[in-house]
């Protein structure tokens, strides 16, 4: 059953009704088959590019949808709902735009923007290595001054989109020894992606290690100023776990909807299992943390789109949320019993995905710690 969604605008409400469209034509049928090969979906951004979901929350003046926090995450939650690789593959991209649509110069974003929010190129967001994930302060990829280049070396881990992407969103040490926020081709020589990881999840959206050896790149494509990259950073990241919130929420929604439509049709001791209170309970439960952790984003999303704080709430969403979608794809396998442990439903998949939201983007410690900094400083 679709979910009911108070929109603020009709244009809004058209836009969840096309992404509707969308998820159960050419997401639904095609995630399984998929996910089961490792196959990235290419075509399927191409598609969201084309229907002007690729860049929901930036400017029109560059193909952007001119469209609220809420909205965007909403469509992020619909697609997530049928193929969490998309989803996460969408919030990937927007926050790899964030840095060049908020920091960069009027003719960066004129000559740039365009293409990566029309979906002709793909982005990756380069800020994680081996010792510096949540810890960003501590990376190591430096980019030293070669004339008008910079030149990078270094490696960078856990990058989603790693092999696929035609942009990289890099965060560096510049010659002050600060962190700076590069821009850098899907092409550009000394750069190399690693072999896929191999993971229990999300195996249609690659991850991958890139290496830079003596990769060049021009001063021209330094976003903001020389220093302010861990600002931007931090950020982006402020707004990309707004993302993973709506991700995480898409994928419980799948799975309780997934839950409520096998306990109807299951039949024991001549009733549907729904019926029996036990499950009525479990399904209850489920159904609160979904729209609990729904709420909590949206909170967030509708600060930032006032122009408020709202760091502590995008924290406690992705908390929230991701904790809660693993829950509930764990109660979905539960509830459809020996067939939830098997690939002959999506069940196993969904709790198999759910676990990487509660690491990515900052784990769920790191998520508490942050919250509980904001407590003790008012």
């Amino acid at each position: 059953m679709p979910v009911q969604r108070l929109l603020p605008t009709t244009e809004a409400t058209d836009l969840l009704s096309l992404t509707r469209e969308i998820t159960r034509d050419e997401l639904a049928p095609h995630a399984a088959e998929h996910e089961a090969a490792g196959r990235f979906p290419r075509e399927v951004f191409r598609l969201l590019g084309k229907s002007g979901l690729l860049g929901l929350p930036y400017s029109a003046e560059y193909g952007g949808g001119d469209q609220p926090y809420e909205v965007y995450l909403q469509v992020l939650e619909e697609l997530s709902s049928a193929w969490m690789s998309v989803g996460v593959g969408l919030s990937v991209h927007t926050m790899s735009c964030f840095p060049l649509a908020h920091f960069g110069t009027e003719q960066q974003r004129a000559r740039l923007l365009p293409d990566m929010l029309g979906g002709d190129t793909l982005g990756a967001y380069a800020l994680s290595e081996a010792q510096a994930g949540s810890d960003a302060a501590a990376l190591r990829t430096r980019a030293e001054a070669d004339g008008d280049c910079y030149r990078i070396t270094g490696t960078k881990s856990w990058i989603t989109h790693g092999d696929v992407a035609d942009f990289y969103t890099l965060m560096a040490r510049t010659p002050d020894d600060e962190v700076s926020c590069l821009l850098l081709d899907g092409s550009t020589p000394g750069m190399a992606a690693g072999a896929r990881e191999h993971k229990m999840g999300l195996s249609s959206s690659p991850t991958t290690e890139l290496s830079f050896d003596g990769a060049r790149v021009g001063t021209d494509r330094l976003v903001g100023s020389q220093g302010q990259g861990l600002k931007i950073a931090l950020s982006a990241l402020d707004s990309g776990r707004l993302g993973i919130a709506a991700c995480a929420v898409g994928l419980a929604q799948g799975a309780l909807d997934l839950a409520v439509d096998y306990a109807k049709q299951r039949h024991q001791f001549g009733q549907p299992i729904i019926e029996f209170q036990g499950m009525e309970f479990l399904l209850a439960d489920m159904a609160a943390a979904v729209q609990s952790a729904r709420a909590s984003y949206l909170d967030g999303a509708r600060r930032r789109d006032a122009g408020m704080s709202f760091r502590q709430q995008a924290s406690v969403a992705k908390l929230v949320a991701t904790d809660a979608a693993m829950k509930v794809t764990t109660d979905a396998v539960q509830v459809l019993g020996g067939a939830g442990y098997t690939r002959d439903f999506p069940a196993e998949r969904y709790m198999r995905e759910a676990k990487v939201l509660q690491i990515f983007e900052g784990t769920n410690q790191i998520q508490r710690m942050l919250i509980g900094r904001h407590l003790a400083t008012g």
